[in-house]
């Protein structure tokens, strides 16, 4: 976590220097919405999952749990996103399970691996989805982020809210994680609330009168070696008594992982890299990296490892469960959202 990441979750007092830059922004964000709101109605049905703060908050198992929901129901999804960290040769690109991580990002490739599911990735959103309806057939489209993209057309948004964080000291960037104020979940269709509350609901006003608020948990279940693909069922003691765990990530919010791995009986060490970090060997070739102990990392760490993995790296497998009631509801939402494009042809 970077200093400023530290200073917004202590509310440091020196961040109210920045509120004239706050406000500019907050001025600046709100100018844009209104002048480029909202892109061209789209010839199928296109779910925003994205949130409202800056950092890691658990989008991408979302994305992957409300693929594989319409998958089993009879839809076809396909997936849009900005590809954050992608160097591809152009764009909209088309992201392959056997992409390489350099040109299309860690989690674009990390979504495709575990989804199955078509994808084109661009800053330009629009284009994107353009892109992938052209190449696929595909019926309906999840947008990873971009909510604040609005040249984007949405039939249904999803923001996802970090139980523990929430909104950190309240404020929009710079002095404080939030890409708009808070106000704006009371315009999206679904809250979904990662993780166990860190304070009761109905402290939170802007969720206990949510129209629609549910809930998932990240549920880990192995490790996987990257070199040899063993798995270790996670819970008990999967490694030796005695073992170090050495926690490697790139994360935006690398203590839900590490509270995860504090659960085993181990002592844990951890190192912190930048989110979107691109990791290389010399990252793990120094005094802090033990080569005789395991190193353990996020699955989206580990497609950026696979090239150079040593027998000692393993990576967490984890899937977000998430309330049936909120995918049922989902489902039917698609399903109606397409009944009335058919009637109205």
């Amino acid at each position: 976590m970077s200093y400023l990441e530290q200073a917004w979750d202590r509310k440091a007092p020196w961040l109210i220097l920045l509120w004239p830059l706050s406000l500019l922004f907050m001025l600046l964000a709100g100018l844009r919405k209104n002048f480029i709101s909202h892109g061209a109605k789209t010839p199928v049905p296109v779910i925003v999952v994205g949130n409202i703060s800056v950092g890691g908050t658990g989008k991408t198992p979302l994305v992957l749990a409300l693929a594989a929901q319409l998958k089993a129901a009879g839809f076809n999804p396909g997936i849009v996103s900005r590809g954050y960290g992608s160097k591809a040769p152009y764009y909209p690109f088309k992201v392959a399970a056997d992409s390489k991580v350099d040109e299309v990002g860690d989690e674009a490739l990390l979504i495709v691996q575990n989804s199955g599911c078509p994808m084109f990735i661009g800053a330009d959103r629009p284009a994107a989805l353009a892109a992938l309806l052209i190449d696929s057939q595909c019926d309906l489209v999840i947008s990873d982020d971009g909510m604040q993209h609005y040249a984007l057309a949405r039939d249904i948004e999803i923001a996802v809210v970090d139980a523990q964080r929430l909104f950190s000291n309240g404020f929009c960037l710079p002095a404080g994680p939030l890409r708009e104020r808070v106000s704006r979940l009371k315009t999206v269709d679904h809250i979904m609330i990662n993780g166990e509350l860190a304070q009761p609901l109905e402290t939170i006003e802007v969720l206990k009168n949510a129209a629609s608020l549910s809930s998932m948990q990240m549920k880990p279940s192995y490790f996987i070696n990257l070199k040899t693909g063993e798995r270790k069922p996670f819970g008990g003691a999967p490694f030796n008594i005695g073992t170090k765990l050495q926690a490697v990530t790139g994360i935006g919010n690398p203590q839900r992982f590490f509270d995860l791995l504090a659960k085993l009986p181990y002592q844990l060490e951890t190192n912190v890299f930048p989110d979107h970090h691109r990791f290389t060997l010399q990252d793990f070739e120094n005094e802090a990296i033990d080569a005789s102990q395991p190193v353990v990392m996020t699955e989206k760490d580990a497609v950026k490892c696979q090239t150079f993995a040593r027998s000692n790296f393993w990576y967490l497998q984890a899937k977000a469960h998430v309330d049936s009631e909120f995918l049922q509801r989902i489902t039917e939402q698609v399903e109606n959202l397409l009944k009335a494009n058919q009637a109205s042809k």
